[in-house]
């Protein structure tokens, strides 16, 4: 999967934030004593290694874990700066909330965070949904011979 480039600056940004406004659900900052929770359903949902970076992200000050919230449920979560500064990721949803635009409201604010905290551009590594990030948000790809910082990574066993 390619590595993304996309300018915090563009015009594309106001449309993304615009159309993320009219999801209906709450997108706020994790609080410290959420990490275990949040860890969790991460780990359950998704993966170890997303777990391991969601982690990473309550290290931050601030925090750089935004969650999707519902009637006191967790539905998704974005991270960024946890692989490295000014990437944007991991982020998920739960299967079942999927297709209400709780992803694309999870990563309009995360790239609004991540402009306010003086980045001009983001960087989307090992990105899945091209398309996705291509058409919301004007990503291009990152022209590279290998995997960049994920080159050689180590990996848990398949079980």
């Amino acid at each position: 999967m390619p590595n993304l480039l996309v300018s915090l600056y563009s015009t594309e940004l106001a449309d993304l934030k615009r159309k993320a406004d009219d999801v209906g659900v709450s997108i706020r900052p994790a609080l410290p004593p959420e990490l275990h929770l949040i860890v969790s359903w991460v780990r359950e949902r998704f993966s170890e290694n997303w777990a391991s970076e969601v982690a990473v992200a309550f290290s931050r000050q601030p925090v750089a874990c935004l969650i999707a919230v519902e009637a006191g449920k967790l539905l998704g979560f974005a991270c960024y700066d946890t692989t490295a500064r000014g990437f944007f990721g991991p982020t998920g949803v739960d299967p079942d909330a999927r297709g209400k635009g709780i992803g694309l409201a999870l990563f309009s604010a995360c790239l609004q965070a991540m402009k306010t905290l003086g980045h001009a551009y983001a960087f989307i590594g090992d990105a899945g949904p091209v398309d996705f990030y291509s058409k919301t948000a004007g990503a291009t790809i990152i022209p590279a011979l290998d995997k960049g910082i994920y080159e050689g990574m180590l990996r848990s066993a398949p079980k």
